[in-house]
């Protein structure tokens, strides 16, 4: 099929077409309700190391998913193939495994009177979609550019990881039988680089990237190799340390890891499984009382904006934490029906989750502490969502009166989350994106530090 002046396969006319074609085919066959997403999505990527090219990367991809409902039975299928005769051997191979599974009282749709129906231009507003006429040349010039920042530092940076370039657009249509049917273009496109300080023993890596929707606003590539080159540099000499119980600095980019983690405790599936340790937390003190944390998926541009989650249901921002009490859950229709309450319009996860940053720099959090850890990095995933309990591999910085005395390597830092959330005690003013979560550095008390 002929490309659109745009890059894309198909128009949007085109994908809704088939859409189309699901709904009124499963209505044909007999299903009760239908639902279905169709999908495409281009670009590439290309990897520069030490100056040479290492990986260049195509990709064009199309999908077609179709969820059936034979009354509260339901079945699932896919495609890649988006001709009539394979989209249509996609419902019926749908319809034949709801046919044989158990009836589920939570099963179905999305309701009707919760949907999207808002104007199309309200996905103009959110500004989602940036295509960014990059060739391979282009996107390797930049690598190259960012690679070579990251050397010129400093003789110490004596190896390379790969700075790297990665361009992608993508557009879908969803529908369901209730009479929702619409989509969208967005993109995502980022640069990253990652160096290895030193030699022999003493050798440590670290990276930097950027991430947006709008490549203008992505930092220029200059400035992410040097940012990667001084963060492997000041990590040389790491040492352990003893263990020990001491206040605890989560770098920003680690801050958003634990917003990553609060959101897990208080999504539908693990409180209906009941293997959350935030069981039954509505309206309860939840984090420190300075804490409060919003939803905003109306932010114009940001990674996870959307007017509609995966079901259609129309998003809307709202509080999630105030003064530190639990608002609410992040629940899609199917956890709702199982918890008894209402969708949030969050089927497919979060959107735009922001942590309200505080007044202090991170320099000047660093300067409150008398003796304490700043964790940049972590490792493992030593979390029990059950229990509450917290413990991962983490490498970062000593701090003593104040002041950073050397790096930190092969420690453990143990807590409880539940007693985490409580114990933050201040939050900085260096926030910074990574994915759909927005969020500074924060200071918790009382952690505890395996280490020597």
């Amino acid at each position: 099929m002929p490309r659109n002046n745009d890059g894309f396969s198909y128009s949007r006319d085109q994908l809704q077409e088939i859409a189309q074609e699901v709904l009124d085919y499963a209505k044909h066959r007999g299903a009760t309700a239908c639902e279905t997403d169709v999908s495409e999505g281009f670009g590439h990527s290309v990897t520069v190391r030490r100056g040479e090219v290492e990986t260049i990367e195509y990709n064009r991809d199309k999908g077609l998913g179709v969820s059936v409902y034979l009354g509260q039975r339901r079945g699932h299928a896919s495609s890649s193939d988006f001709s009539r005769t394979a989209v249509r051997a996609a419902v019926d191979a749908a319809l034949s495994i709801a046919s044989f599974t158990a009836k589920d009282d939570c099963a179905g749709l999305a309701d009707e009177k919760l949907l999207w129906h808002g104007p199309s231009s309200f996905t103009d507003d959110l500004q989602l979609y940036h295509p960014w006429t990059l060739s391979i040349d282009g996107a390797v010039d930049l690598a190259r550019r960012c690679e070579a920042s990251a050397f010129a530092v400093s003789p110490e940076i004596r190896n390379s990881e790969g700075a790297s370039v990665s361009r992608q657009e993508s557009q879908f249509i969803s529908g369901n039988s209730n009479g929702f049917l619409h989509g969208f273009s967005t993109s995502r496109h980022s640069i990253s680089c990652s160096v290895i300080a030193g030699e022999g023993e003493d050798m440590q890596r670290d990276d930097w990237y950027s991430s947006r929707r709008n490549a203008d606003k992505l930092a220029a590539p200059e400035e992410i190799g040097d940012y990667a080159a001084r963060r492997a540099l000041s990590r040389l000499g790491a040492r352990r340390v003893p263990t020990c119980a001491v206040p605890v600095i989560f770098e920003a980019p680690q801050a958003c890891g634990l917003l990553g983690s609060f959101v897990n405790a208080v999504s539908g599936g693990s409180l209906y499984r009941k293997s959350s340790f935030l069981l039954d937390s509505i309206g309860k003190q939840v984090f420190a009382p300075h804490i409060n944390i919003v939803e905003n998926p109306h932010l114009p541009g940001a990674v996870a904006s959307t007017p509609y989650d995966d079901e259609g249901v129309a998003t809307a921002p709202r509080d999630v934490i105030k003064d530190g009490v639990l608002q609410g859950y992040f629940l899609g229709s199917y956890s709702a029906r199982k918890l008894g309450m209402q969708t949030t319009g969050n089927a497919g996860g979060s959107h735009n989750l922001i942590l309200a940053p505080g007044k202090q720099s991170l320099a000047e959090m660093i300067a409150s502490v008398p003796r304490g850890l700043l964790v940049t990095e972590l490792l493992g995933q030593g979390v029990n969502y059950v229990t509450g309990d917290y413990s991962r591999g983490a490498a970062g910085y000593w701090i003593e009166n104040g002041v950073i005395q050397y790096a930190v390597q092969e420690i453990t830092i143990a807590g409880n989350m539940r007693d985490m959330f409580h114990n933050i005690v201040a939050l900085g003013n260096d926030v910074i994106v990574r994915g759909g979560k927005q969020a500074p550095s924060m200071l918790i008390e009382g952690m505890t530090i395996a280490g020597a």
